[in-house]
């Protein structure tokens, strides 16, 4: 096996006997060819990394076997089973981790100027390439293996699908950042080029970032690393961990958490068998399972804002560095649960086109303040949207977060509708600035949910059979995949009727004099030139 490290790269250069493109003696009048791409391997750990998560699930199976054997007296453990349990785990990791290992040897990627390309796949070849005039996000991710060997992994999220995005893992963390820094001025439509700060002159070569060719010896990432600097940013929010502890503690799941436990206890006293606590454990480990797993997501949550966009940096076991670029964000919520109003705390979460779910359902990736204060909440909505376009952006969103009823910027939703929803009906409504859509639902839970005018992807409307009698309908915004589905309940048929043509012709009109997606750009294009002298 070759002993490559991960900043080794793969050179396909021409062979030494073709004829060179820019060879003047040359009489053939075809442009120039890009200069080939320099590819790159992985870090060699990644098989370690990787592969010690099938012995941690075969150890989880074996141990969620001997639990669920206990009450029928059965121990999986039990006699001499116990050591050939533990060789097949064994024998089963050492063929993962070898599997891996030429998963690793099999995966290489190449950046130029326009898209990050990734060749991956051992019985099936993967080639994938993403634009990055389409890149959405970018993150630095460290799963806590990978931290102990001061490894990182890429992820782009790029528009296209929920399966559209590249991992680059694992790298070394500062080669993770230097790389993440160039992903986004390229995406930002800065062009790094010439040499580094110390090094020799080279020409600015077209199809290798920063003006690295193939065969002069450099591996083009570290030389992006001295051209492309990190982006000085302006620190905004941080979240405390007492403070995110006892948000934790101030919501429904931990309310279900205790009655359960409650419950569990009434039971077992009650029939005095001990078999009630095995028959009810995985319900109570599901409640404790999501509170540990939103403490360790949300620990210590920071963001601040650069010229790159809004990063965020969160997690325990696994850290995450995000950056969302500027734009990128299609939807806003801020939600406030009943036992959050004495402290005034609020929760914001946002749609970023690239981002979807993950597969337990957690939205992780998607929350701009996992919980802070009133001017916190607002400080965050505008990081996404600076100008609300209104002439008091306050008073719009302090009825849109706690108002009840019509105002002077909702429009709410008809008396005859406390029917349908007894408890939250004086709460549906909505407002429209000259660069937003509001939608305010929730009594007990209360939601605030905002959209750019050029942010609206289509508009659908609703009527049920109850509602047609009382002549109302249920207006919904559709946004790209994420936790917020901005959607208001019971408004009047001609209020949601005329919202729907009004807000077709805001959102084109805004789409047709949006910004274009390479906004450092265009700010450098708009820069003056100083003057000489």
């Amino acid at each position: 096996m070759s002993d490559l490290t991960p900043t080794d790269p793969i050179r396909t250069d021409p062979s030494p006997t073709d004829p060179s493109p820019t060879d003047p003696s040359s009489t053939d009048p075809t442009p120039p060819e890009p200069a080939p791409l320099v590819w790159h391997r992985v870090h060699p750990v990644t098989p370690v990394v990787r592969g010690w998560t099938v012995i941690a699930v075969l150890f989880v199976i074996v141990g969620q076997q001997t639990v669920n054997g206990l009450p029928e007296g059965d121990n999986l453990l039990e006699g001499d089973r116990w050591w050939q349990i533990l060789l097949g785990i064994l024998a089963i990791g050492l063929v993962g981790l070898a599997y891996s290992a030429l998963a690793w040897r099999m995966t290489t990627y190449a950046i130029d100027d326009e898209s990050v390309r990734l060749h991956q796949g051992v019985l099936f070849r993967q080639q994938r390439k993403a634009r990055l005039d389409r890149l959405q996000a970018v993150d630095i991710v460290q799963p806590l293996v990978a931290r102990l060997f001061g490894l990182a992994e890429l992820k782009l999220e790029v528009a296209g699908g929920a399966d559209s995005g590249i991992k680059l893992g694992f790298l070394k963390e500062a080669q993770a950042q230097r790389l993440r820094n160039e992903l986004l001025a390229l995406a930002a439509g800065i062009r790094v080029g010439g040499p580094a700060p110390g090094a020799s002159a080279s020409p600015d070569v077209e199809g290798t970032p920063g003006g690295v060719a193939p065969g002069d010896g450099v591996d083009a990432s570290d030389t992006l690393a001295l051209v492309a600097p990190e982006a000085p940013e302006q620190p905004i929010t941080t979240v405390p961990p007492g403070r995110l502890v006892l948000s934790l503690l101030r919501s429904g799941a931990t309310i279900g958490l205790v009655l359960g436990l409650l419950l569990l206890v009434g039971l077992v006293i009650g029939t005095r068998e001990l078999s009630v606590l095995f028959t009810a454990f995985p319900a109570v480990l599901g409640f404790g399972g999501y509170l540990f797993s939103r403490f360790t997501r949300e620990f210590n949550f920071r963001s601040a804002l650069s010229p790159d966009g809004i990063r965020l940096r969160h997690g325990l076991l696994e850290t995450r560095s995000q950056t969302i670029p500027p734009g990128r964000v299609q939807a806003i919520r801020l939600t406030q649960g009943l036992l959050w109003r004495g402290p005034d705390w609020w929760r914001v979460d946002v749609n970023v086109a690239g981002y979807t779910l993950s597969a337990d359902g957690s939205d992780s990736n998607s929350v701009l303040l996992p919980v802070g204060t009133r001017e916190e909440a607002l400080t965050a909505v505008w990081l996404v949207l600076p100008d609300l376009g209104a002439d008091d952006p306050l008073a719009v969103l302090d009825e849109g977060m706690t108002g009840l009823d019509a105002g002077e910027y909702f429009t709410a939703a008809p008396r005859r509708t406390r029917i349908l929803d007894p408890v939250a009906w004086r709460r549906n409504g909505f407002a429209v600035t000259d660069r937003a859509l509001l939608l305010r639902r929730g009594r007990l839970l209360r939601r605030l949910e905002v959209v750019p005018h050029e942010r609206t992807q289509s508009l659908g409307l609703q009527q049920g059979p109850w509602q047609r009698r009382l002549r109302v309908a249920t207006f919904t915004v559709h946004s790209t995949p994420g936790p917020v589905i901005p959607t208001v309940q019971h408004l009047d048929e001609a209020d949601a009727g005329l919202l729907m043509d009004t807000q077709a012709r805001r959102a084109r009109e805004a789409r047709a004099h949006a910004a274009p997606e390479q906004w450092m750009r265009t700010d450098a294009a708009a820069r003056p030139e100083p003057a000489d002298g």
